[in-house]
């Protein structure tokens, strides 16, 4: 006996659904399972959702609320009306390098090469090269967390195998020992990933502190990627942070990642550069050959402009945050269930709710009832689950208003 018209119809659709599911089931199966087991990012899939919310605050990424300044986009322009779309040098035009070398040399009180800075397609670009060239699939590369989660995925792309360094915690503050980053060793490792100041946590090594790392990486001929790209962003009353090249020595194994996202309001531009030991020249520069072969000249024209131009603006983008991280401690002040203590370094505020069960449910309820974004600590690994982050680097304004409805939040919760 026939089935009727919409039964038929809705039979075949159903064998159809089924017939799809397996095919893409079978596409999915035959691709590398390095490729399947990168993770899903905590920060952009809150951050999606957040975006259907109108009204919304955005405080889960790493970016601030200005546009690049007018003076760098001109000089994109610039390059664009005059002709300078053609390929160009791998490793980035010589003018580019020899500005990042100036800046290096303003920031450390010392000549550096521009022949061992590569620019590259973003800062995420430097870390995967960087992982790359340092840790070769089914090796270990240690990763101190909470941490950005990109580094990881870097790693795993790869195949590679990220080892994570559970940090401890003591009064508010993060905490990384020698003892801690042998503990999680294995034969296998064979880098450690050290982001200070940190994000999110805002965690800024002492120098005595990346002493005793690199003497570890030393003694175990371990490579030291080294993101130190929020070293301009401190608050202990330094100008800069302590970076591995106030005690590196020409031979050792460190690899810096920088950008141009944050100094100088650029994050949409994906450009940033590796600085690197001069033997690695080559090297380095076949990977971005056969990678991107090379970052647009009009955007590098706009990072010389940057770098050469705009050090006003980098002090004052510092400013920015400095008032934000005094909104951010004021707001959390004196909170029964908050434990915060403000970073020492970078722009964003790590905080513990006591009681809060799971931080993807607040980050998520944080957007349907406060109309707030934040980032949920478990974003950055699972001890940091209990924990938010948000981004301060935004106008006293907005971030007051995101304030007091986080606030206005954590009081709903009991």
């Amino acid at each position: 006996m026939a089935l009727p018209a919409h039964e038929g119809a809705a039979s075949a659709m159903t064998s159809f659904t089924s017939q799809y599911g397996a095919l893409m089931g079978d596409l999915l199966a035959s691709v590398r399972s390095a490729a399947q087991r990168t993770p899903i990012s905590g920060i952009i899939s809150t951050a999606n959702h957040g975006r259907q919310v109108p009204g919304t605050i955005p405080l889960w990424a790493g970016e601030g609320d200005l546009p690049t300044p007018r003076f760098i986009a001109e000089a994109a322009a610039k390059a664009l009306y005059d002709g300078e779309t053609f390929y160009t040098h791998s490793r980035g035009i010589p003018e580019l390098r020899e500005a990042i070398a100036g800046y290096y040399e303003e920031q450390f009180g010392r000549p550096f090469d521009p022949d061992t800075f590569f620019v590259t397609g973003s800062g995420m670009q430097a870390i995967q090269l960087c992982v790359a060239m340092t840790v070769g699939a089914g090796e270990d590369i240690l990763i101190p967390t909470p941490s950005w989660p990109n580094a990881a995925g870097a790693s795993t792309v790869i195949g590679a195998n990220p080892v994570i360094v559970p940090m401890a915690e003591d009064a508010g503050r993060w905490v990384l020992t020698v003892e801690m980053l042998e503990k999680a060793m294995t034969p296998q490792t064979r880098a450690i990933f050290v982001n200070s100041p940190a994000n999110p946590t805002g965690w800024t090594a002492t120098r005595e502190e990346m002493e005793a790392i690199l003497a570890f990486a030393r003694a175990n001929e371990l490579w030291i990627i080294a993101d130190e790209i929020y070293s301009r962003f401190i608050w202990t009353g330094a100008s800069r942070a302590p970076s591995f090249l106030d005690i590196a020595e020409p031979d050792d194994r460190i690899l810096w990642v920088g950008t141009f996202s944050k100094n100088w309001a650029m994050t949409g531009w994906r450009m940033g550069w590796i600085h690197a030991p001069l033997a690695l020249k080559q090297t380095l520069e076949n990977l971005i050959q056969y990678s991107t072969s090379g970052t647009a000249v009009f955007m590098q024209r706009a990072g010389i402009a940057a770098i050469t131009e705009g050090d006003w603006f980098v002090r004052s983008m510092i400013e920015r945050a400095r008032e934000g991280r005094d909104i951010v401690a004021e707001a959390l002040a004196g909170r029964n269930r908050v434990t915060f203590a403000p970073p020492d370094g970078a722009f964003y505020a790590f905080f513990k709710v006591d009681g809060l069960e799971s931080s993807r449910q607040a980050a998520i309820d944080l957007i349907d009832k406060a109309q707030v974004g934040t980032a949920p600590g478990t974003a950055f690994g699972e001890n940091g689950e209990g924990y938010v982050r948000v981004c301060f680097l935004r106008s006293s304004d907005s971030l007051r208003e995101a304030m007091s409805r986080i606030v206005n939040y954590l009081e709903t919760l009991g």
